[in-house]
């Protein structure tokens, strides 16, 4: 079988586009994710049992349902409720949602980790109890949880495929368009393949070089 990807030149600009709302809803996903984990981490760190328990219900809830159940949920459930909520939106609340019940265990552990003479010194020192949280404890718990946030982050960037279920042409909703319309899935399928390895490499590479940044004087420190 010969492989003729010429046949997909005139489709570029409208993988391109697929592409480029990819990496919208991602990057913003990225971000609630982001949000929604560091929020929940907090609130499972938290001395309030109803809070404690609120959050874990949050997380039990949302790793334990298919990832593509939620999003039919907020896309054709919600519009019952007369709530509606456009494709883009709805995939990157879903997916920021989905997101931050994973990285908010990832940033509890980050949370866990640090050593209580910090927090200790943080008290002695005059300083609230908010104050420390979110000026010391959770930038050290962010900067160290680096790493395993990237492999959250890379596995939101594979999930986002399954927003083209809801009528969003992003990357995979547009390439099945195409493969569609030149009948040659396997040529389309191929640079699908690629384009999303590619994200996910670099991504990855990113993650390991901000890593290595933030905790450069930690590294610093230990050859000193």
């Amino acid at each position: 079988m010969r492989l003729d990807l010429s046949i997909l030149v005139p489709h570029l600009g409208f993988l391109a586009q697929g592409a480029l709302l990819t990496a919208q809803a991602c990057g913003l996903a990225l971000i609630g994710s982001l949000i929604m984990g560091a929020l929940v981490a907090i609130a499972r760190t938290s001395s309030s049992k109803w809070l404690r328990r609120a959050a874990f219900a949050y997380v039990d809830l949302f790793r334990n349902v298919p990832f593509i159940v939620q999003l039919f949920f907020f896309y054709y459930g919600l519009p019952e409720l007369g709530i509606y909520i456009d494709a883009f939106t709805t995939g990157v609340l879903s997916l920021s949602i989905a997101g931050g019940a994973f990285a908010s265990d990832v940033i509890r552990s980050g949370i866990l980790a640090i050593d209580p003479g910090i927090i200790e010194a943080a008290e002695v020192s005059g300083l609230s109890r908010r104050t420390t949280f979110t000026k010391i404890v959770l930038p050290i718990a962010l900067r160290t949880s680096i790493r395993p946030l990237g492999s959250v982050f890379v596995n939101l960037i594979l999930t986002s495929s399954i927003l083209s279920t809801i009528t969003l042409n992003e990357l995979t909703g547009t390439a099945k368009i195409v493969a569609s319309d030149t009948f040659k899935p396997f040529e389309v399928y191929v640079v699908l393949l690629v384009v999303y390895a590619a994200l996910t490499y670099i991504v990855s590479i990113l993650i390991g070089l901000l890593h290595k940044r933030l905790n450069r004087d930690l590294v610093e420190g230990a050859v000193a």
